[in-house]
């Protein structure tokens, strides 16, 4: 983990499996990522992408798939051009989710992202990122 890191964290009333169709299905995460259409095969190496729009503009953050542990962990670098950098490699973040589960058959979603500039921009993006999974919850719980 580089710079500063943001975390976010939900505790999901369903199983991992559950949780990881809404993490990794397109369709679902449709429904928790504001409408973004994500791309991507899964495997390790291969590109990802999420496009969409925000505040009326349309928008392309990629990246590139990391880790993928089937219903465990998921790692991906992610790019964002309108944060207003370069697309260079320093600018890239690395988010990570990790799926427990807990004794009472729900699962713990935990998120991490380094690479933030400062300490602000890191709660920033851990405010977000805990909306997002809110969203995901309620997918996953759907």
């Amino acid at each position: 983990m580089t710079g500063h890191v943001a975390r976010a964290e939900v505790i999901v009333k369903a199983p991992r499996s559950a949780v990881w169709r809404a993490l990794t299905d397109p369709e679902q995460v449709r429904s928790w990522m504001l409408g973004t259409t994500l791309t991507t095969d899964w495997q390790v190496g291969s590109p990802i992408t999420w496009q969409g729009e925000m505040d009326g503009k349309p928008y392309e953050d990629k990246g590139e798939v990391l880790e993928v542990e089937e219903q465990s962990r998921l790692r991906v670098t992610h790019y964002s051009p309108l944060l207003g950098k370069e697309d260079r490699p320093e600018n890239y973040h690395t988010v990570t989710w990790t799926l427990t589960p807990t004794r009472d058959g729900r699962t713990t979603v935990a998120l991490e992202q380094d690479g933030n500039d400062s300490q602000e921009q890191a709660d920033q993006f851990s405010q977000n990122w805990q909306q997002m999974l809110e969203s995901l919850k309620q997918t996953a719980e759907a």
